[in-house]
């Protein structure tokens, strides 16, 4: 009997070891019940309290990302730029004008059909500083970090396609001995 009950507990590990269940249906409704309250809870916040929760929310995933070596294609600045506008703002246009760029300056970053300018990095860095002023500290060298991680990452991960061409150019016409 005791060896059954060990059974249980690895086949419901996404429980958690919580002994005031008596059955599986007992611990899904109580689950639901706390989602419901959870999404009461939820429904009650005021706009600003979703933006300020979203920006965090943002700045861990950056964070997170930062701390990763991530190599692959996924293009994870311009996702970032689109989320964090779109947070903020109800049209990505409006972004644009109060960083005075071009809506289609803006739209080419984020979808990633031009390299941001030094400008843009520049006030997106401020712009950010401002926006966060009452969330939390975001860092203002959060944007560059990201955008050059992803940088390194895809200039690892593509190696197979640059390396060949680029190592046809390089010698070492003296070596350093030991």
């Amino acid at each position: 009997m005791n060896n059954k009950k060990n059974n249980m507990d690895i086949i419901d590990a996404e429980y958690g070891v919580d002994s005031r269940y008596k059955s599986k249906k007992e611990r899904e409704l109580d689950g639901a019940a706390l989602m419901e309250a959870r999404l009461q809870r939820m429904k009650k916040l005021s706009k600003d309290q979703i933006i300020r929760a979203k920006l965090l929310q943002l700045k861990l995933q950056m964070e997170d990302y930062l701390k990763k070596p991530v190599y692959d294609k996924y293009n994870y600045f311009s996702e970032f730029v689109g989320t964090y506008v779109d947070i903020i703002y109800s049209k990505r246009s409006n972004f644009a004008k109060d960083i005075e760029i071009t809506p289609v300056m803006l739209s080419q970053v984020i979808n990633n059909h031009r390299e941001p300018k030094d400008e843009f990095m520049l006030r997106l860095m401020i712009h950010s500083e401002m926006a966060y002023k009452n969330v939390c500290n975001f860092h203002k060298k959060t944007w560059y970090q990201v955008y050059f991680h992803e940088k390194i990452c895809d200039t690892m991960s593509n190696q197979d396609t640059w390396r060949p061409e680029v190592e046809k150019h390089v010698t070492i016409s003296e070596f350093i001995n030991e």
